[in-house]
């Protein structure tokens, strides 16, 4: 499979629908068994799915969970996406942005986000 923006969009919105259902088990069908998880430049990457899946586990806060997501798709080079996000819950906003490396099955083996709040608009707490 080529990453192309209709791949990217497909996952983003796998990607979505998994974090709304409860359990881990879609994770399977977005990131290959070794990927590596980053969720913030800054933070220890997570190895493979044993890691990353009590992790996204512990983030969230349930399939009710409200809040907005919009995206765009805003760089494509070869395997890698980069995405600008804008996620909005009922007490916070967070833009981010996603670099994500695909493999030919249209798994990702490369996660990372870079999340920055409104409080924080230089990356500094």
């Amino acid at each position: 499979m080529t990453t192309d923006r209709a791949s990217v969009e497909t996952w983003v919105a796998d990607y979505l629908a998994a974090w709304r259902t409860e359990g881990t088990e879609r994770l399977a069908d977005l990131f290959t068994p070794d990927a590596t998880y980053s969720p913030s430049p800054w933070a220890a990457p997570l190895h493979g799915l044993p890691e990353i899946e009590p992790w996204w586990e512990a983030e969230r806060d349930g399939p009710d969970e409200a809040f907005t997501f919009t995206h765009e798709v805003v760089a494509l080079d070869g395997d890698t996406a980069v995405l600008r996000v804008d996620v909005a819950y009922t007490h916070s906003r967070w833009r981010d942005l996603w670099v994500v490396t695909f493999t030919p099955d249209g798994r990702a083996e490369f996660f990372e986000e870079w999340p920055f709040a409104p409080d924080q608009p230089d990356g500094h707490g």
